[in-house]
């Protein structure tokens, strides 16, 4: 977001301006008003099997009375729409139940960090063009392996422009584009069948590689053909930078400040306590242009920053809004996050990462004598319990014995806590995924962590 929006941009802020002047004496009120839309294109056997292009645009209003909160929101810019919803979220208050700490957010001085989130060329790339991605994509991967069949081949983009305004003196505009590509596979081989998914995602149509993506479909479906039930046993495990993303969105949820002042986090009173491996750290920073959620404020339009949730194992702070801060006695980190005008900002990470190390997955392999890479999990949301850390996740992979890649194994279990989990990090590789998720991905390696096969 910014302050000198351009001519559309200027017309949103105009009308969230509008809205809060209509805020009565003794109102705390914050208009939101977006616009956007996106295009989703599926291919399947050369022919074009799924085309949405969808916009929408809309308003919502939030009135903070006397500890009471009301809420509402129309899928229009109709003015009668915005009376009504005006009307709507000032009766809604009257029904709230008082929240000591209900209140928008303020100005913090902190300066917003300028990133190019829109870019001209996806905004005008033609549509013919987008559907040639697609085709192009279920080409390759169909050339990639004699076994490989092609599920769906897709193109999709999104953008969106947004304007919030509040009686506190919040008063920002932003805009953002950014498109990918995936394709699901299936590799046969007998009477086994496995599946696997590539992805290429940028804010430009010259940053997507389809080369790559239709390779990585390919790789993922093929790499576990033949693969068996491993024998249960205590070993080094290395995740792959997919399977990392996912186990840091989970990690996320728990250093997220309304968890922790409600007493759902396994880290909470752990402040300035060794919880990973020293030479660990993990920031969230959405500030980083290469994240695919990269942005440059947060849901209540305080400047997006980089906050240092652990640093060398120690925790340092969770991320907090301008609501979660004030219940924990602190201020907002800039990490507000809402879905749209249709409902109000929660907290959350923006853009996690651990900060990478020195080695590739190669070489991190070459030194394991006796380990498995995970490749995939499954139910793993299911299977992690926030409060105690406790989890158990279904896995697939490839055993490492002296330093090579071995015998593709599936139908495993892996169980530990995340907790010990993160205190047995022996390595954090320098092979960063920057993939379409709120966390970037690395190679980690983990001692003793419990294999259950056969």
């Amino acid at each position: 977001m910014s302050d000198s929006p351009n001519p559309s941009l200027a017309e949103l802020e105009a009308l969230s301006a509008q809205i809060v002047e209509r805020a009565h004496d003794g109102e705390q009120l914050e208009a939101y008003v977006a616009r956007g839309g996106e295009t989703e294109i599926r291919v399947y056997e050369g022919n074009v099997e799924k085309f949405v292009s969808a916009q929408s645009e809309g308003v919502g209003v939030r009135i903070i009375r006397g500890g009471r909160t009301g809420f509402a929101y129309a899928g229009t810019l109709d003015p009668a729409a915005i009376d009504e919803i005006i009307a709507e979220a000032r009766d809604n208050v009257t029904f709230g139940t008082v929240d000591e700490w209900a209140g928008l957010a303020e100005p913090d001085g902190v300066a917003v960090t300028d990133q190019e989130l829109w870019n001209d060329a996806l905004a005008e790339f033609a549509t013919d063009r987008k559907i040639d991605l697609a085709m192009e994509l279920e080409r390759l991967a169909l050339a990639g392996d004699s076994r490989i069949r092609v599920d769906d081949a897709n193109y999709a983009d999104s953008w969106g422009e947004q304007a919030v305004t509040t009686t506190t003196g919040v008063r920002r505009t932003g805009r953002a584009n950014g498109c990918y590509l995936q394709v699901s596979t299936m590799a046969d081989e007998g009477d086994e069948t496995q599946t696997g998914f590539g992805f290429s995602v940028g804010r430009n149509p010259d940053d997507l590689d389809v080369a790559v993506a239709a390779a990585d479909g390919v790789k993922r479906a093929t790499r576990l053909l033949g693969a068996t039930k491993p024998a249960s046993r205590r070993l080094t495990v290395v995740l792959d930078p997919f399977v990392t993303a996912q186990f840091l969105g989970i990690i996320g949820s728990t250093l997220n400040g309304e968890s922790v002042v409600k007493g759902r986090s396994l880290f909470r009173d752990r402040l300035g306590e060794q919880v990973a491996a020293s030479g660990v750290t993990l920031v969230d920073d959405p500030t980083n242009p290469l994240a695919f959620t990269a942005t440059d404020v947060d849901g209540e339009g305080l400047a997006a920053r980089r906050n240092v949730l652990l640093e060398d194992g120690i925790l340092r702070q969770f991320v907090h809004s301008s609501y979660s801060a004030r219940r924990a006695k602190t201020v907002s980190t800039g990490n507000a996050v809402r879905g749209g005008y249709a409902g109000s900002a929660g907290v959350g990470c923006l853009a996690l990462q651990l900060v990478p190390g020195a080695r590739m997955q190669d070489e991190i392999v070459a030194g394991i004598d006796d380990g498995l890479l995970v490749e995939s999990v499954s139910g793993l949301h299911s299977g992690v319990n926030p409060i105690s850390g406790d989890f158990s996740t279904g896995a697939s992979g490839r055993l490492i014995t002296n330093g090579h890649m071995g015998a593709p194994v599936r139908e495993f279990t892996i169980a530990s806590t995340l907790q010990r989990m993160m205190l047995d990090i022996a390595e954090v590789g320098a092979d960063v995924d920057w993939l379409p998720m709120r966390a970037a991905g690395v190679s980690l390696v983990i001692h003793d962590v419990t294999m259950s096969g056969s």
